[in-house]
């Protein structure tokens, strides 16, 4: 599975201004919403449970929130940089910049795992984030998401 798979260029918000990370979660919803056609509320409460069960904030000024609901045909992901960094309790207690959602059908299963682990593996990756961070366009967010997964296959 691969980024591009998860993500278009109208899913990559290039200067997110949020506040707090509720603000980001419902920002993000309300945009999954226009893709996936599911109602903005359904998917922050989805994102909102998560974040419950624990934080989604991986640590080095990224966070994956993300969850599963019915209605989906599909994985869905949306990729934004912050314009300004945020609170989002993350692990290592820094502020988030980067954030990667993801939304599954309720029956994905191992495809939902492997999107998680595809995400991490490329955030991981202090090059690719220093890129993020330093570019300020949809199209080169998106074409740096796309490019360091084909790279990196």
């Amino acid at each position: 599975m691969e980024i591009a798979d998860l993500i278009s260029h109208g899913s990559v918000v290039a200067n997110l201004r949020v506040t707090s990370k509720k603000q980001a979660l419902q920002e993000l919803a309300k945009r999954a919403s226009e893709l996936t056609g599911q109602p903005e509320r359904v998917l922050f409460e989805v994102l909102i449970e998560r974040e419950r069960l624990g934080t989604t904030g991986v640590g080095n000024g990224i966070a994956i929130p993300h969850g599963k609901l019915s209605g989906l045909d599909r994985l869905y992901g949306m990729f934004a940089r912050l314009e300004t960094p945020i609170d989002f309790d993350a692990i290592d207690e820094q502020p988030v910049d980067l954030i990667c959602m993801l939304l599954a059908p309720e029956t994905a299963g191992a495809d939902h795992l492997k999107a998680l682990a595809r995400v991490s593996r490329l955030l991981r990756n202090r090059s690719v984030c220093e890129k993020l961070r330093g570019t300020d366009s949809t199209d080169g967010i998106y074409a740096l998401l796309t490019e360091s997964t084909a790279n990196a296959a």
